[in-house]
Protein backbone atom coordinates (compact mmCIF):
# COMPACT_ATOMS: atom_id res chain seq x y z
CA UNK A 1 0.00 0.00 0.00
CA UNK A 2 1.19 3.25 -1.07
CA UNK A 3 2.40 5.75 2.16
CA UNK A 4 0.01 8.69 1.96
CA UNK A 5 2.88 10.75 3.77
CA UNK A 6 5.69 9.97 0.91
CA UNK A 7 2.70 10.18 -1.53
CA UNK A 8 2.21 13.84 -0.38
CA UNK A 9 5.82 14.67 0.06
CA UNK A 10 6.44 13.18 -3.48
CA UNK A 11 3.83 15.71 -5.29
CA UNK A 12 4.97 18.91 -2.99
CA UNK A 13 8.72 17.97 -4.36
CA UNK A 14 7.12 17.69 -7.91
CA UNK A 15 5.65 21.13 -7.11
CA UNK A 16 8.52 22.67 -6.39
CA UNK A 17 11.60 20.49 -8.56
CA UNK A 18 11.33 20.35 -12.33
CA UNK A 19 12.72 16.91 -12.31
CA UNK A 20 13.19 17.26 -16.55
CA UNK A 21 16.01 19.93 -15.67
CA UNK A 22 17.39 17.84 -12.60
CA UNK A 23 16.12 19.68 -9.92
CA UNK A 24 16.22 18.15 -6.15
CA UNK A 25 14.51 19.47 -3.19
CA UNK A 26 17.29 21.29 -1.13
CA UNK A 27 19.32 19.69 1.53
CA UNK A 28 19.35 21.27 5.04
CA UNK A 29 22.90 21.88 6.19
CA UNK A 30 24.34 23.39 9.66
CA UNK A 31 26.47 25.41 7.79
CA UNK A 32 23.82 27.00 6.52
CA UNK A 33 23.87 31.14 6.00
CA UNK A 34 21.75 30.74 9.01
CA UNK A 35 21.88 28.57 11.73
CA UNK A 36 19.52 25.76 12.64
CA UNK A 37 17.84 27.49 15.24
CA UNK A 38 17.55 30.76 13.19
CA UNK A 39 14.05 32.28 12.87
CA UNK A 40 14.24 32.37 9.28
CA UNK A 41 15.01 28.36 9.57
CA UNK A 42 11.70 28.26 10.89
CA UNK A 43 9.42 30.43 8.56
CA UNK A 44 10.54 29.09 5.62
CA UNK A 45 10.60 25.77 6.44
CA UNK A 46 6.44 25.31 5.95
CA UNK A 47 4.97 24.35 2.45
CA UNK A 48 0.98 26.22 2.53
CA UNK A 49 2.23 29.52 4.74
CA UNK A 50 5.11 30.20 2.16
CA UNK A 51 2.76 29.38 -0.57
CA UNK A 52 0.68 32.16 0.49
CA UNK A 53 3.15 34.62 1.37
CA UNK A 54 4.47 34.31 -2.06
CA UNK A 55 1.12 34.72 -4.10
CA UNK A 56 0.71 37.85 -1.14
CA UNK A 57 4.32 38.52 -2.04
CA UNK A 58 3.82 38.96 -5.68
CA UNK A 59 0.48 41.07 -5.20
CA UNK A 60 2.62 43.56 -2.89
CA UNK A 61 5.48 43.49 -5.82
CA UNK A 62 3.63 44.12 -8.94
CA UNK A 63 2.15 47.15 -7.35
CA UNK A 64 5.40 48.64 -8.26
CA UNK A 65 5.54 49.86 -12.01
CA UNK A 66 9.39 48.66 -12.49
CA UNK A 67 8.95 45.86 -10.94
CA UNK A 68 6.24 45.09 -12.86
CA UNK A 69 7.48 46.22 -15.87
CA UNK A 70 10.99 43.85 -15.34
CA UNK A 71 7.64 40.69 -15.07
CA UNK A 72 6.04 42.39 -18.18
CA UNK A 73 9.45 42.73 -20.10
CA UNK A 74 11.06 40.14 -19.34
CA UNK A 75 9.24 36.71 -18.56
CA UNK A 76 6.89 34.31 -20.31
CA UNK A 77 4.44 35.27 -17.16
CA UNK A 78 1.60 34.31 -19.54
CA UNK A 79 2.42 30.78 -19.93
CA UNK A 80 4.06 29.59 -17.20
CA UNK A 81 3.58 32.00 -13.82
CA UNK A 82 4.60 29.03 -11.85
CA UNK A 83 7.72 28.92 -12.88
CA UNK A 84 7.92 32.18 -10.64
CA UNK A 85 6.57 30.83 -7.71
CA UNK A 86 9.09 27.69 -7.84
CA UNK A 87 12.17 30.12 -8.95
CA UNK A 88 11.12 32.25 -5.31
CA UNK A 89 10.74 29.46 -3.87
CA UNK A 90 14.31 28.12 -4.53
CA UNK A 91 15.70 30.98 -4.03
CA UNK A 92 14.40 31.35 -0.45
CA UNK A 93 15.12 27.69 0.59
CA UNK A 94 18.67 27.43 -1.27
CA UNK A 95 19.41 30.88 0.70
CA UNK A 96 17.92 29.49 4.31
CA UNK A 97 19.04 25.86 4.17
CA UNK A 98 21.79 25.01 1.70
CA UNK A 99 25.74 25.50 2.46
CA UNK A 100 26.60 28.99 3.30
CA UNK A 101 29.30 29.14 0.01
CA UNK A 102 25.72 27.98 -2.01
CA UNK A 103 23.62 30.51 -0.91
CA UNK A 104 26.14 33.47 -1.88
CA UNK A 105 26.29 31.68 -5.34
CA UNK A 106 22.84 32.09 -5.86
CA UNK A 107 22.81 35.38 -5.18
CA UNK A 108 25.17 36.18 -7.44
CA UNK A 109 23.17 34.63 -10.20
CA UNK A 110 20.53 36.70 -9.36
CA UNK A 111 22.29 39.84 -9.02
CA UNK A 112 23.77 38.72 -12.85
CA UNK A 113 20.55 38.34 -14.20
CA UNK A 114 19.18 41.46 -12.80
CA UNK A 115 22.08 43.05 -14.76
CA UNK A 116 20.47 42.27 -17.73
CA UNK A 117 16.76 43.33 -16.86
CA UNK A 118 16.44 46.63 -18.11
CA UNK A 119 13.81 48.93 -19.84
CA UNK A 120 11.40 52.17 -19.93
CA UNK A 121 7.80 52.37 -18.44
CA UNK A 122 4.88 53.01 -20.55
CA UNK A 123 5.72 57.25 -18.97
CA UNK A 124 8.85 57.02 -20.39
CA UNK A 125 11.04 56.44 -16.91
CA UNK A 126 13.67 54.10 -17.29
CA UNK A 127 14.26 51.25 -15.08
CA UNK A 128 16.84 48.84 -13.85
CA UNK A 129 16.15 45.29 -11.87
CA UNK A 130 19.30 45.83 -9.69
CA UNK A 131 18.54 49.29 -8.61
CA UNK A 132 19.07 49.46 -5.17
CA UNK A 133 15.87 51.24 -4.10
CA UNK A 134 13.52 49.19 -6.50
CA UNK A 135 15.13 46.01 -4.65
CA UNK A 136 14.55 47.39 -1.40
CA UNK A 137 10.63 47.10 -2.47
CA UNK A 138 11.15 44.07 -3.53
CA UNK A 139 12.86 42.87 -0.18
CA UNK A 140 10.46 44.31 2.28
CA UNK A 141 7.69 42.99 0.23
CA UNK A 142 8.59 39.87 0.46
CA UNK A 143 9.93 39.72 3.91
CA UNK A 144 6.61 41.01 5.40
CA UNK A 145 4.75 38.59 3.19
CA UNK A 146 6.76 35.04 4.08
CA UNK A 147 6.26 36.25 8.03
CA UNK A 148 2.63 37.43 8.23
CA UNK A 149 1.89 34.10 6.56
CA UNK A 150 4.02 32.01 8.80
CA UNK A 151 2.10 34.35 11.86
CA UNK A 152 -1.12 33.73 10.81
CA UNK A 153 -0.86 30.47 9.75
CA UNK A 154 1.76 28.64 11.54
CA UNK A 155 2.91 31.13 14.78
CA UNK A 156 -0.23 33.23 15.80
CA UNK A 157 1.94 34.07 19.14
CA UNK A 158 5.17 34.90 17.71
CA UNK A 159 6.53 37.02 19.91
CA UNK A 160 7.46 40.60 18.30
CA UNK A 161 11.17 39.82 19.73
CA UNK A 162 11.21 37.32 16.79
CA UNK A 163 10.11 38.99 14.27
CA UNK A 164 12.69 41.49 14.91
CA UNK A 165 14.66 38.78 14.90
CA UNK A 166 13.45 37.66 11.07
CA UNK A 167 14.03 41.00 10.09
CA UNK A 168 17.38 41.35 11.04
CA UNK A 169 18.63 37.68 9.39
CA UNK A 170 16.07 39.25 6.07
CA UNK A 171 18.38 42.19 5.78
CA UNK A 172 22.15 39.46 5.65
CA UNK A 173 20.00 38.94 2.18
CA UNK A 174 18.62 41.96 1.32
CA UNK A 175 22.20 43.63 1.66
CA UNK A 176 23.59 40.64 -0.26
CA UNK A 177 21.11 41.58 -3.14
CA UNK A 178 21.69 44.91 -3.22
CA UNK A 179 19.02 46.64 -1.55
CA UNK A 180 19.91 50.35 -0.48
CA UNK A 181 17.59 50.59 2.77
CA UNK A 182 17.02 47.11 4.63
CA UNK A 183 14.71 46.88 7.66
CA UNK A 184 16.15 45.14 10.73
CA UNK A 185 12.88 45.50 12.78
CA UNK A 186 9.24 45.00 12.33
CA UNK A 187 8.76 48.77 12.97
CA UNK A 188 11.48 49.35 10.15
CA UNK A 189 9.75 47.05 7.82
CA UNK A 190 6.25 49.12 8.07
CA UNK A 191 8.01 52.36 7.86
CA UNK A 192 9.45 51.08 4.79
CA UNK A 193 6.39 50.37 3.04
CA UNK A 194 4.71 53.39 4.14
CA UNK A 195 7.46 55.34 2.79
CA UNK A 196 7.14 53.64 -0.50
CA UNK A 197 3.05 53.69 -0.97
CA UNK A 198 3.38 56.88 -2.69
CA UNK A 199 5.45 55.01 -5.43
CA UNK A 200 2.72 52.57 -5.95
CA UNK A 201 0.06 52.19 -8.95
CA UNK A 202 -2.57 50.18 -10.41
CA UNK A 203 -3.36 50.30 -14.09
CA UNK A 204 -4.57 47.24 -16.67
CA UNK A 205 -0.92 45.24 -16.74
CA UNK A 206 -1.14 45.06 -12.92
CA UNK A 207 -4.66 43.93 -13.60
CA UNK A 208 -3.28 41.26 -15.80
CA UNK A 209 -0.65 39.97 -14.40
CA UNK A 210 -2.46 39.75 -11.00
CA UNK A 211 -5.51 38.07 -12.83
CA UNK A 212 -2.94 35.36 -13.46
CA UNK A 213 -1.44 34.61 -10.29
CA UNK A 214 -4.93 34.44 -8.94
CA UNK A 215 -6.33 32.29 -11.50
CA UNK A 216 -3.41 29.91 -11.26
CA UNK A 217 -3.92 26.18 -10.33
CA UNK A 218 -1.35 25.17 -7.91
CA UNK A 219 0.13 21.52 -8.30
CA UNK A 220 -2.24 18.96 -10.57
CA UNK A 221 -5.39 20.18 -11.99
CA UNK A 222 -7.93 18.54 -9.26
CA UNK A 223 -5.97 20.99 -6.97
CA UNK A 224 -8.30 23.62 -8.37
CA UNK A 225 -10.20 23.87 -5.08
CA UNK A 226 -7.39 24.12 -2.78
CA UNK A 227 -5.43 26.28 -5.13
CA UNK A 228 -8.76 28.54 -4.64
CA UNK A 229 -7.99 28.81 -1.03
CA UNK A 230 -4.57 29.57 -1.02
CA UNK A 231 -4.75 32.29 -3.57
CA UNK A 232 -7.96 34.19 -1.21
CA UNK A 233 -5.46 33.14 2.16
CA UNK A 234 -3.40 35.43 -0.15
CA UNK A 235 -5.82 38.01 -0.72
CA UNK A 236 -6.75 38.10 3.00
CA UNK A 237 -3.37 38.88 4.10
CA UNK A 238 -2.91 41.69 2.09
CA UNK A 239 -2.95 45.13 4.02
CA UNK A 240 -6.35 47.03 3.08
CA UNK A 241 -4.99 49.74 1.11
CA UNK A 242 -2.87 47.18 -1.30
CA UNK A 243 -5.83 44.54 -1.48
CA UNK A 244 -8.31 47.93 -2.38
CA UNK A 245 -5.35 49.27 -4.79
CA UNK A 246 -5.93 45.45 -6.91
CA UNK A 247 -9.89 45.94 -6.79
CA UNK A 248 -9.72 42.66 -4.63
CA UNK A 249 -12.16 41.93 -1.75
CA UNK A 250 -11.53 40.03 1.40
CA UNK A 251 -13.33 36.33 1.98
CA UNK A 252 -15.53 38.40 4.59
CA UNK A 253 -17.90 36.08 5.29
CA UNK A 254 -16.46 33.18 3.86
CA UNK A 255 -13.24 33.63 5.91
CA UNK A 256 -13.88 31.32 8.30
CA UNK A 257 -14.14 28.59 5.58
CA UNK A 258 -11.01 30.17 3.77
CA UNK A 259 -8.73 30.30 7.21
CA UNK A 260 -10.08 26.80 8.19
CA UNK A 261 -9.44 25.25 4.74
CA UNK A 262 -6.03 26.92 4.68
CA UNK A 263 -4.96 25.84 8.56
CA UNK A 264 -6.43 22.17 7.71
CA UNK A 265 -3.68 22.10 4.42
CA UNK A 266 -0.51 23.33 6.48
CA UNK A 267 -1.31 20.70 9.34
CA UNK A 268 -1.82 18.08 6.45
CA UNK A 269 1.51 19.02 5.08
CA UNK A 270 2.74 19.33 8.44
CA UNK A 271 1.67 15.81 8.97
CA UNK A 272 3.14 14.67 5.77
CA UNK A 273 6.71 16.05 6.34
CA UNK A 274 7.07 15.09 10.07
CA UNK A 275 9.85 13.15 10.22
CA UNK A 276 10.60 13.15 6.50
CA UNK A 277 13.95 12.81 5.60
CA UNK A 278 13.56 16.39 3.84
CA UNK A 279 13.81 18.11 7.74
CA UNK A 280 17.36 16.15 8.39
CA UNK A 281 20.06 18.54 8.84
CA UNK A 282 23.71 17.75 7.67
CA UNK A 283 26.33 18.23 9.98
CA UNK A 284 29.09 20.96 8.97
CA UNK A 285 31.34 19.52 5.65
CA UNK A 286 29.53 16.32 5.34
CA UNK A 287 27.17 15.91 2.04
CA UNK A 288 24.05 13.93 0.98
CA UNK A 289 25.05 10.50 -0.73
CA UNK A 290 23.60 10.97 -4.32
Amino acid sequence: MLDPRAHLRTQVTRLFNDASKGDRPVTRRADALFAPDSVGWRVHGDVVTMLIGGVDSLLLQMLHAAVLAGVWDHSDFRNDMMARLRSTAKFIARTTYDHADEAHAIIARVRKIHDHVSGTLPDGTPYRANDPHLLSWVHVAEAVSFLDAWIAYGEPTMSRADQDQYFGEMAVIGRLVGADDVPGTRAEAEALIARFRPELKVDHRTREVAGLVLNQTVGPPTAVVPSKILMQAAVDLLPDWAREMHGLKASRLRRPAVREGALAMARTLRWAFDGSPNRRVLPPGQFMDV
